[in-house]
């Protein structure tokens, strides 16, 4: 597909898009975030959205059944018209249809002309991407009685099959239902990778019936520290688990969406809370304590301990028959060597293998890969997991800066690109430390919505070899300091916006367009009540702040 954004926007169409028009009709605006591939405005004739439009599906297939009743529930949303979904052949009509000369599998054409809409795609889920593209291009107004769509045919396709988005519901818990409208945030944004952090120090939240103990012991927390690390406690207990039954009710609720769930059981460290609940898979034997503040604890598995590998393996196990995604996210960061240096078993099994310290983890992620690839399964490790012998078919996932993946990627890993500089969203959405004062309380750092618009995550000097190798970027959230429903929304959009155009467009970027285009995000978001930020509109007060009556 030919990379390039035809922008032949004709001036009455500038003066219509967005306006109101006395009889209740606004004019469609086809640019939109993520910005598609190409945009050609044509000369074929608009075609009016009415509530008498139907949206019509291939007879028998489910999926576009589902695309189609999306694409109804959108628009009912965005204004005032209830369309029907139809098996039928009908004209007049927006038409989903699989095409199998579509050559990327999540990529579409969207055609309007006088006729009615097109939708197609080779797979369902790129129909559902165009349906995506005109569900953000028509205008927000719950009066409106028509729309008018000009004539257009759009080919899009992503830069990148793995665009994720992660959420840590370990440090702090989110209910299910909430987790449902993040999924649904990440399908409004084109991102199809769900990454569920689900393990901590301070609290265990995926339910494993072989180990009761994990959630009954492992999950609750007696106090929670108030502010940074500050000795101070606030008295109250905090927990919170999935049931299994849960996971797996949003496992189906992503699929439909064409997001896969990866789950992150973070090991070998990161595992004070399992450790509470079974003392003896730790160095010490604890007593332990699922911790009660931020940061990274000495206390991890003990490697030498042949009770470990069955527990990860059981743990593992149960979860892979929840989780169908072909990836299992198996941590590996931050994980200190302080206990294995003292550790009887460690250094007996060290001495066995003939190994340093420093390659013991290594040792563990190939046991463990191993058993996961057994299961016809892949595992993802942070970048740290690199410092050990790892197996090429392990996928990395760099946090620590863009050159770990780099190396990773020559090394014959394919990459996730996930740098701390633009794609943590726990860190300040300001520019510098004294623009702080009047944010919540967090963990640091500063990273403003242009910085992470700004990532390339193919570096400039990469082979062919090399750039292919880099399969997707990432967004993650920790939560350390973000409780609230609320203030995850906050942290996320719209740097959510600025992401989704590294992840999905092949082509120059231009931050100050993609601000335009954002600022009719902000309509959707406010339409949903979503809280954000709004750094780049500070005269803009969104709908979530305002007090309902």
């Amino acid at each position: 597909m030919k990379k390039k954004f035809l922008l032949m926007i004709v001036s009455t169409i500038i003066s219509l898009g967005g306006a109101s028009a006395a009889d209740g009709r606004k004019v469609a605006d086809y640019n939109v975030v993520p910005l598609p591939q190409e945009i050609s405005l044509s000369k074929t004739g608009e075609f009016v959205l009415t509530g008498n439009t139907r949206i019509a599906y291939p007879e028998g297939n489910d999926l576009l059944k589902k695309d189609a009743q999306f694409l109804r529930d959108y628009i009912a949303d965005l204004t005032s018209l209830q369309l029907t979904v139809t098996a039928e052949k009908v004209k007049n009509a927006i038409t989903l249809k699989l095409n199998p000369k579509v050559q990327n599998k999540e990529g579409y054409t969207l055609t309007v002309n006088k006729k009615g809409v097109s939708i197609e795609g080779s797979t369902a889920a790129g129909v559902f991407y165009g349906v995506q593209t005109l569900r953000k291009s028509i205008p927000v107004g719950k009066n409106l009685t028509a729309v008018t769509l000009p004539g257009v045919v759009i080919k899009d396709e992503p830069r990148f099959g793995y665009r994720g988005m992660m959420l840590d519901c370990a440090r702090h818990f989110f209910p299910v239902k909430f987790v449902k409208q993040f999924i649904d945030l990440m399908a409004m944004h084109n991102m199809n990778v769900f990454h569920w952090h689900l393990t901590e120090d301070q609290g265990w939240r995926i339910e494993i019936k072989k180990y009761p103990e994990l959630t009954k012991i492992g999950s609750v927390r007696t106090s929670t520290v108030i502010g940074r690390n500050s000795k101070v406690y606030d008295g109250t207990p905090y927990g919170g688990f999935y049931t299994q039954e849960e996971a797996r009710e949003l496992v189906r609720y992503a699929a439909e969406r064409y997001i896969t769930i990866i789950p992150e059981i973070d090991m070998p460290g990161h595992m004070v809370a399992a450790l509470t609940a079974i003392p003896d898979m730790g160095c010490t034997g604890g007593p332990y304590e699922v911790c009660r503040y931020w940061g990274v604890m000495d206390d991890v598995l003990c490697l030498g301990n042949e009770k470990t590998y069955r527990f990860c393996e059981d743990v593992l196990s149960e979860l892979m028959d929840i989780f169908p995604s072909k990836y299992i996210h198996l941590g590996g960061d931050e994980t200190p060597r302080t206990r294995w240096k003292e550790c009887p078993k460690c250094k007996a099994l060290m001495a066995k293998e003939g190994l340093g310290v420093e390659k013991l983890q290594g040792y563990f992620t190939n046991r463990i890969e191993k058993f996961v690839n057994s299961k016809g399964r892949s595992i993802i490790g942070w970048d740290e997991i690199l410092e050990g012998d790892i197996n090429q078919s392990a996928t990395i996932m760099s946090w620590r800066g863009t050159e770990p993946g780099a190396k990773a990627a020559k090394a014959g890993h394919d990459v996730i690109m996930s740098p701390t500089t633009y794609c943590y969203f726990d860190y300040y959405q300001t520019h510098n430390d004294k623009e702080q004062w009047n944010e919540p309380l967090l963990i640091g750092g500063n990273l403003p919505v242009e910085k992470t618009y700004s990532l390339e995550p193919i570096p400039a000097d990469a082979t062919p070899e090399v750039a292919a190798r880099i399969v997707g970027v990432q967004g993650n959230l920790w939560t350390e300091y973000i409780a609230y429903p609320s203030l995850v929304e906050y942290q996320v959009l719209p740097r959510m916006g600025a992401l989704s155009e590294v992840q999905w467009m092949n082509g120059k970027k231009d931050f100050e367009a993609w601000k335009t285009r954002q600022s009719r995000m902000l309509d959707l978001y406010d339409l949903y009540r979503l809280t954000y930020a709004t750094h780049l509109w500070p005269k803009r007060i969104p709908a979530a702040n305002v007090d309902m009556k």
